[in-house]
């Protein structure tokens, strides 16, 4: 989950305390010059920057000792080989040697133990790449009744190579087995499908099935055999495989260190962590929203780096001559020779790639249709629009209702004057005001937090003023953060839409509204349940002179916050006014089911006083429970989830194919009950603004993206009960002014 976050740079306080208590931490001075992967004493300087931040900023630090010794030991082997098919159980008894002198390690700045794991994994996976390519040569056999669990944390290590080999062999087997039988239904599907034409059916096997698309009849349709589909499935199997080792091979010493670290970091909490160089530029990214270069997005294929999307509105969008598919073989900067980078990592291409606004970078691309093309580019700003707010408006029972849909609680830290969700959200709220709405949905499911301060000025647009949310640093007084501007922005009905992954600065968003009571709460049972403030140190500050490059940051947690009734959203997270069935509301995945997690507690509540107009509560929410009991839609949501919770606790499957087959058509049938909770369709039409719809005739691109927003919106029963709680939290008023034909809907509904 995303944390809430505010930069160290911007918490005066927080540094002056961290700055007194460091003089001769940040005098310290670093001689040399070793800039490789490879450079112990950069690794010992950053353990012990690290270990010195955490224990000076931390809201409550643990103390290291043996049990947190246990901890990092558990949770770093766990990283470095989380389905147990590199370690043999001798490792991992000579491993266990360490597992109480982890602490003492750390505060030694000894790296014994991680020298040790990181060039053991190094011999394992080079073994491991000898053991699964030696499996592909031979032919599974699925006529043996064997089985495999999959359940890799009760699994015990392999005693022996011949044990490992094995485990490869059953793993593989499995995913070959699950491809075959996929292969096989399809094949008998279409051989069962009347209603198709001979050509069609020889083009739709030649798509799923890898065949030359020939002008076949039905009648000489090339069904492969079990052999050809076994001997497929290895082959697959074996270049999945060798991308994977491709991806690991790029890794250096420095990402396996960073594993270490944070097995280290998150000992502290689970939203404290280092990021190294880059993973410090990807999370500013991820914050802003916005980032300096072409705007493309990159994959890895083999030794390639291909171009997997064109983000619109970017440089390389704009200019129309790259395109997916298209393949990078050099880049150069400005006049500067081009380099080559194929077999590049793809995190160094990428450095090569970005670069500041006005720059230009030289591309050498392999083009889809195999031509190589030299293409010029100038760097700009490019603007990821995923991550930022949008709406849409929907007419329901003669009345017009607005959607807003916040991904994330986005700010540039570098600039405020650039956007931020607080003010995207103030101008989406006032663009539904000039297009008339009766109501607003806000909808916050799957948004994972962000920024802090962009909750204060979200919520502060719904009441007149007041405080919105508590914060409490380690031995201080609380503080709490208000509105202060009496201005509402929005005084119409409100709901606010949260799931099980609403978490951190949507938790403030939502409690707020629901203990102003200016707003109904709907969604799963609880959102996420994080209710922790954390600060991103920048650990450069802390050494001079210092020749080792750039040391990364730390995000640590130095705050709790605070509902402004005084209860804490940690581990409880916010409680639905309604709560709607969840597919996975029986699975553990919020912040109370991790166990090293902040507790529970509670202080004074802030003096605020409760929106007035607030009569029709009662009766919304009552009408909406007592609907969604009755939908036969959520009634299958909450059977299928109870079906999904039973399912997730099964881990053994047979590798007999006969035996296989008959499990997974069980499963296939029990799931074609489930099928109409994707196919559901609420009738509803969404649409854009008119400013939209303007943007549409200079970027095609967006419209295709909103038409999927909105079609997915038409397919969303969640979506359609807040419609519903809207409707019933109009006043009286505007009942009566309603049309006949919109008047007797509502009438019906009700």
């Amino acid at each position: 989950m995303n944390a809430i976050i505010t930069y160290m740079k911007k918490n005066f306080k927080i540094v002056l305390a961290i700055l007194c208590l460091s003089g001769a931490l940040f005098a310290f001075k670093i001689n040399g010059s070793k800039q490789n992967t490879e450079d112990p004493e950069k690794d010992r300087l950053l353990l012990e920057l690290l270990t010195f931040v955490i224990e000076k900023g931390h809201y409550d630090p643990a103390v290291m000792d043996d049990e947190f010794s246990k901890g990092v030991y558990k949770d770093y082997i766990q990283a470095l080989d989380p389905s147990k098919r590199f370690f043999l159980q001798s490792d991992i008894d000579e491993f266990a040697k360490y597992e109480l002198d982890l602490d003492d390690q750390i505060n030694n700045k000894e790296l014994t133990f991680f020298e040790l794991t990181y060039s053991r994994l190094m011999v394992r996976m080079e073994e491991s790449k000898k053991i699964y390519k030696g499996l592909l040569e031979t032919p599974n056999d699925f006529t043996i009744d064997e089985s495999f669990d999959t359940d890799y944390d009760k699994m015990p290590y392999a005693k022996n190579n011949k044990e490992l080999i094995d485990r490869w062999r059953k793993q593989m087997k499995l995913s070959a087995l699950s491809s075959i039988t996929e292969r096989l239904r399809m094949q008998e599907s279409k051989a069962k499908t009347p209603e198709t034409t001979e050509a069609t059916k020889a083009e739709e096997l030649s798509a799923d099935l890898g065949m030359d698309a020939t002008s076949k009849t039905d009648k000489n349709i090339k069904i492969k055999t079990f052999a050809e589909l076994e001997a497929e499935s290895r082959v697959n199997i074996g270049k999945s495989l060798d991308e994977s080792f491709g991806f690991i091979k790029e890794l250096t010493r420095d990402d396996w260190f960073t594993v270490y670290i944070n097995s280290i970091m998150t000992r502290f909490d689970p939203h404290t962590s280092y990021f190294a160089p880059e993973e410090k530029e990807r999370f500013d990214v991820s914050m802003s929203g916005k980032l300096e270069g072409i705007g493309a997005r990159l994959q890895k294929k083999n030794d390639f780096t291909e171009i997997s999307e064109l983000i619109s509105g970017g440089p390389a969008w704009r200019g129309r001559q790259l395109e997916a598919g298209d393949v990078i073989l050099k880049v150069g900067q400005g006049s500067a020779e081009p380099v080559d980078v194929v077999g590049m990592r793809l995190d160094d291409v990428v450095k090569k790639i970005k670069g500041p606004k006005g720059t230009i970078v030289r591309l050498t691309v392999k083009k889809v249709d195999g031509t190589i093309k030299n293409i010029s580019i100038v760097r700009d700003i490019v603007e990821i629009e995923e991550t930022y707010a949008k709406s849409s408006v929907v007419e329901k029972n003669g009345l017009r209702y607005g959607v807003i849909y916040l991904p994330k609680f986005y700010i540039d830290f570098e600039n405020r004057d650039g956007r931020d969700a607080g003010k995207d959200i103030a101008l989406e709220v006032e663009r539904l005001k000039q297009a008339k709405v009766n109501g607003i949905v806000l909808d916050v499911r799957d948004d994972g937090g962000g920024s802090l301060s962009t909750v204060v000025d979200i919520a502060g647009l719904f009441i007149q003023e007041g405080p919105i949310v508590q914060v409490k640093s380690s031995g201080k007084k609380k503080e709490i953060l208000y509105d202060t501007d009496p201005k509402i922005e929005w005084d119409g009905p409100l709901v606010i839409m949260v799931n099980s992954f609403s978490a951190s600065a949507s938790e403030i968003l939502a409690a707020a509204i629901q203990d102003y009571k200016r707003g109904i709460i709907i969604g799963s049972k609880q959102t996420y349940g994080k209710g922790t403030v954390q600060n991103v140190i920048d650990l450069n500050q802390f050494v001079r002179n210092s020749s080792v490059g750039d040391l990364g940051a730390l995000k640590t947690t130095t705050q709790k916050f605070y509902r402004i009734n005084g209860g804490s959203t940690q581990r409880e997270g916010v409680s639905s006014d309604v709560v709607m069935p969840d597919r996975y509301a029986y699975l553990k995945m919020g912040e109370r089911d991790v166990d090293n997690a902040m507790p529970w507690d509670k202080i004074d509540a802030a003096p605020f006083t409760q929106w007035k107009n607030t009569q029709d509560f009662d009766k919304a929410i009552a009408r909406s429970k007592a609907r969604i009991a009755e939908n036969p839609q959520f009634k299958l949501i909450e059977e299928n989830a109870k079906w999904i919770d039973s399912k997730s606790n099964e881990n053994t499957y047979s590798l007999n194919i006969d035996k296989f087959r008959a499990v997974q058509n069980s499963v296939e049938e029990t799931a074609k009950k489930y099928k109409p909770i994707f196919e559901y369709k609420n009738q509803l039409k969404f649409t854009s603004l008119p400013y939209e719809e303007e943007e549409y005739k200079k970027d095609p691109t967006l419209k295709e993206k909103r038409q999927r927003w909105h079609e997915s919106l038409s397919k969303d029963v969640y979506v359609e009960e807040a419609l519903n709680v809207l409707d019933d939290l109009q006043s009286k008023s505007i009942v009566k002014s309603m049309p006949s034909k919109a008047m007797n809907s509502k009438l019906v509904k009700s």
